[in-house]
């Protein structure tokens, strides 16, 4: 009887050592929590409606929006929101606002290429037209070199790029975000 006991006892004591987690860990998670509140109070309005929220926990995060974030109110805000989240998976959260940080970054990525692409037109010509017309066959020659010609009239007589936007919209419409 005495070694059940005893190994009852170890068994009880290895389970207390994996359940058990040191106040750093307890302080290191309620930062995590609190940083991830932060986040989610720096979405838009639209952005956090997109989340998985519940409804007190979206009406303590949209309340902490309206509180000046130079007030310790808005510290005791954040805490709070981490204390409501440590009560939920996060999980589900954390991933939505992974996709909606990474849809941003692709969106950025795609409005740049369209700009060094546009550059490239301006400043190449009829060959920045060919180069842009062999990557994506769906572009009409002729309205790129169109409107590369009022670029070009344009910056002789000194006038705003309004063209060279011209030509930013039509790679815009005609070259989808992949």
């Amino acid at each position: 009887m005495r070694n059940q006991s005893t190994e009852n006892k170890v068994a009880s004591n290895i389970a207390n050592e994996q359940e058990f987690e040191s106040k750093t860990q307890q302080k290191q998670a309620a930062e995590r929590l609190k940083k991830l509140g932060l986040a989610l109070v720096d979405l838009t309005k639209g952005e956090r409606e997109k989340m998985p929220l519940d409804d007190e926990l979206l009406g303590i995060i949209e309340l902490a929006t309206k509180i000046n974030r130079k007030k310790d109110g808005f510290r005791r805000q954040l805490q709070l929101i981490g204390k409501k989240l440590r009560a939920r998976d996060v999980a589900p959260i954390e991933d939505s606002l992974q996709r909606l940080r990474t849809s941003h970054s692709d969106a950025n990525r795609h409005f740049h290429n369209l700009e060094r692409l546009r550059d490239d037109i301006v400043a190449k010509g009829n060959d920045g037209i060919n180069d842009a017309v062999a990557e994506y066959p769906q572009l009409e020659r002729q309205k790129l070199r169109q409107l590369l010609r009022l670029v070009q009239k344009q910056e002789k007589e000194n006038k705003p790029p309004a063209a060279a936007r011209e030509i930013f919209q039509y790679l815009k419409q005609e070259i989808p975000e992949r």
